[in-house]
């Protein structure tokens, strides 16, 4: 199974890498919110996750690792 972490800090929620996710488990957080105000990405199935790296890989702010 494959690990996908997020820097929720770093993280500005532009939501690039909920629209690249196949399976569609990356969502944004409604019931967070990080120091600089914005609702950062997270995994609401991890046990789903392929290990595609799709999210990684749209993500301009580099906060997403995935890890197979």
């Amino acid at each position: 199974m494959a690990k996908v972490t997020f820097n929720i800090e770093l993280c500005k929620g532009c939501g690039l890498c909920v629209g690249a996710c196949p399976k569609k488990i990356v969502k944004l957080a409604s019931d967070k919110i990080n120091a600089k105000g914005y609702h950062p990405a997270t995994v609401v199935e991890p046990e789903k996750c392929i290990g595609c790296a799709f999210c990684a890989t749209m993500c301009p702010d580099c906060v997403i690792t995935v890890e197979k």
